[in-house]
């Protein structure tokens, strides 16, 4: 045994998968996985820098690995370290920094830098640079490099088929992070989905990105919706084969994505989850032009009976960023009536934080955060009035559950699980008979 390795996960679901494979990864080099909150041998912090709060809360867990262990190895890796790599490497709680690129190598980084420990060789701050055939700069656009994912240990699986950003926002600081937009051949990735129904009984995958809707390109060229959605409608036509496989669903999506042609043709296949998840940020144009977002309310909106010209009430849900600067009280006005209007499943509230190295953040007109707090108040109150709508329009249906945990509530044994729009469902334990973990059920939604 190799020794025992503790993992935190910081952000995005990109970064859940990455982790997931970093996990992996040094199991097959006989590390035993301990919870972080346990003492281990090496602790890696998979870290995220899209707001300062999430930079601070990344140097909080490396620091708790360190008081934890001060003779474990603490491996700092992902965003945050590519956005302050001075300042992460400097840091005395970190022995290892990798970035965003070269978290599959991290076996070979972290053999090395024990073998210098051991050996009393290498200066700290050599192990920590990064190793020019792996990381680099995260502005480059090679291909994502690609281990595959064998056994996430449950029924749903995230797989990343595209990383990197081109688009810019100004509040945003992940195209600086990841790098340009990149995506992974789809034999590879049709590969690897193949591997987790055959071999890991995994019946659902959830398709992710960095900037998802740019899958099949490379490079700096500007986002195109059409090209973009010829080139996931393919990659989804070949997933729609593979056997086992029963549901496909989609991570977040650029609005412009959905043309007349990929609606259609998502529409004609029938393991794609209708379950949309469309970034809105915003329901006031100005704000949206400030924000450097590339659509306009009336566009977003038609993207959205697109969608519900082709399927029967698919869930779609959405982020607003509440107190963006400059943002004032007729804007915010603007984008609640939106939102009333447009009905939607779910809305994910943040309120804006100032990110440094943003343009957003050297915006006038920044708003306080009384103001922040009151706005989102108010969309978390529209949007649970919402989603308590949209579930209720199910209440004595038919529905198909894929089953995925079973719970005890109120002394009574459930089978937790969700329908292909992503509502939460309890089965009855009883119900399902010889059904399991991974199969689906039909039952009715209460």
């Amino acid at each position: 045994m190799a020794g025992r390795a503790a993992f935190h996960n910081l952000g995005c679901k990109v970064n859940s998968y990455e982790l997931d494979l970093m996990r992996q990864i040094l199991r097959q080099e006989g590390y035993e996985e301990v919870p972080f909150s346990e003492e281990a041998d090496v602790y890696v912090v998979n870290t995220c820098s899209v707001t300062n709060i999430a930079d601070r809360k990344s140097r909080q867990m490396l620091h708790r690995a360190r008081k934890r262990n001060p003779e474990a190895v603490v491996i700092a890796v992902g965003c945050y370290v590519e956005t302050d790599r001075a300042g992460v490497e400097a840091d005395p709680a970190v022995d290892l920094a990798i970035g965003s690129r070269g978290k599959e190598e991290i076996a070979r980084r972290l053999a090395a830098f024990l073998k210098e420990r051991d050996g009393g060789g290498m200066p700290r701050e050599d192990l920590s640079a990064e190793s020019p055939e792996t990381d680099g700069d995260a502005a480059g656009t090679a291909d994502c490099g690609h281990v595959h994912l064998q056994s996430p240990g449950h029924t749903r699986a995230f797989v990343k088929i595209q990383d990197g950003c081109n688009q810019f926002c100004t509040y945003c600081i992940i195209p600086y992070a990841r790098g340009r937009i990149r995506s992974r051949e789809e034999a590879d990735i049709c590969e690897e989905i193949r591997g987790l129904t055959e071999e890991s009984g995994v019946r659902e995958v959830v398709l992710n990105g960095i900037h998802l809707s740019s899958f099949g390109q490379t490079g700096n060229v500007p986002f195109d919706p059409e090209k973009g959605g010829r080139s996931l409608l393919s990659l989804l036509r070949r997933l729609q084969e593979i056997p086992g496989l029963q549901r496909i669903r989609l991570g977040s999506l650029e609005p412009r994505i959905m043309t007349e042609e990929f609606v259609s043709g998502i529409a004609g296949l029938s393991k794609v989850c209708p379950h949309f998840h469309l970034s809105l940020q915003s329901g006031c144009d100005a704000t949206l032009k400030r924000m450097n977002r590339h659509y306009t309310t009336a566009e977003y909106r038609a993207c959205v009976e697109r969608l519900r010209r082709a399927y029967d009430r698919p869930a779609i849900t959405t982020d607003v960023i509440v107190g963006f600067p400059g943002e004032t009280e007729e804007e915010f006005a603007q984008t609640v009536r939106f939102l009333e209007e447009i009905g939607l499943f779910e809305i994910h509230v943040f309120k804006y934080s100032v990110r440094k190295g943003t343009v957003a953040a050297r915006m006038p007109d920044q708003v306080p955060e009384t103001v922040k707090n009151d706005r989102s108040a108010v969309l978390l109150a529209l949007t649970a009035e919402q989603a308590q709508r949209y579930r209720a329009s199910f209440s004595g249906e038919k529905v198909r559950v894929l089953l995925e945990e079973k719970i005890l509530k109120g002394g009574r044994l459930f089978w937790r699980g969700h329908t292909e729009r992503y509502v939460e469902c309890l089965v009855p334990a009883r119900e399902t008979g010889e059904a399991g973990q991974g199969d689906l059920v039909t039952t009715v939604y209460p």
